[in-house]
């Protein structure tokens, strides 16, 4: 029971540390999101008139997968060490449920699945320089494991899936990436999984918008794939410094090749020619 309660309140500590980082945190992001003129419209609408042109992605089930990123309780969950600054973001967009409604379409017609996690190991808390957001997740023990070869205390840690989401993973048929370490797939092994499976375009959703998943998109993207973005299929942090989702979605209008909601994925999924 000590083991338990010391490794309960080392989480709750670690929530408080990164918590009390952000207490302005309501006050930054109103003045990112939205000018005073715009302020009682939705920050997160698209232009009505865009001014780039509008590309779009044919879902097949011979060349296309859905990959999710970081699906993890340490993102996802209110027991999560993030959620004090991710929280308001997921649930606004209804994340959790929606990542689960692409799975349930995906796993049905039998379209390919891949899960590009997050994993921080004992050796790599040895690095000698980090970024402002490497050297927080490392403070506050984010996706921390014992060894990339020991499971000891995985279970229902930060680091561990979402439990609504394990029945899908762990079905033998979905592809589970070597861990990626800072933000994009460049160091895994997604890429080979999807190519040698005859991917080559991608349905990208997951955690968070404007870090792992943009960078997911951008690395995607350099590689030859067509990704298409689920904009409420995705979250991020909201900081004095900024509301990250609204500066993904920003970028992701930019360069994604399709901007699309959960129904309208779930729409393509169901109806896409094999």
């Amino acid at each position: 029971m000590c083991e338990h309660h010391e490794e309960d309140q080392g989480t709750i500590n670690r929530r408080r540390v990164l918590a009390g980082g952000v207490a302005v945190t309501a006050a930054g992001v109103a003045a990112t999101v939205a000018s005073p003129a715009v302020a009682a419209t939705d920050p997160y609408a698209d232009p009505a008139k865009p001014a780039l042109p509008q590309t779009d992605v044919t879902v097949d089930l011979n060349d296309t997968a859905l990959v999710v990123v970081d699906p993890q309780i340490d993102f996802l969950s209110e027991q999560g060490v993030t959620w004090g600054v991710v929280g308001e973001s997921v649930t606004e967009h209804n994340v959790v449920s929606n990542i689960s409604h692409l799975f349930n379409a995906a796993k049905a017609t039998g379209m390919t699945v891949a899960i590009s996690p997050h994993y921080y190991y004992p050796t790599d808390h040895g690095w000698k320089f980090e970024g402002p957001l490497e050297k927080l997740m490392h403070a506050i023990g984010m996706f921390n494991r014992k060894g990339p070869l020991d499971l000891e205390g995985f279970e229902g840690s930060g680091a561990d899936f979402m439990p609504e989401y394990k029945d899908h993973i762990f079905d033998g048929k979905t592809i589970i990436a070597s861990p990626h370490k800072v933000y994009g797939p460049e160091t895994t092994d997604l890429d080979l999984q999807l190519r040698k499976r005859g991917i080559n375009k991608v349905i990208l959703v997951g955690m968070s918008a404007n870090l792992c998943v943009q960078s997911h998109l951008y690395n995607l993207l350099e590689r030859g794939y067509e990704v298409a973005i689920v904009r409420d299929a995705t979250a991020a942090a909201k900081l004095p410094e900024g509301d990250g989702y609204h500066a993904a979605l920003t970028n992701f209008r930019y360069v994604a090749n399709a901007l699309w909601t959960t129904d309208e994925a779930v729409k393509r999924i169901k109806n896409a020619v094999v």
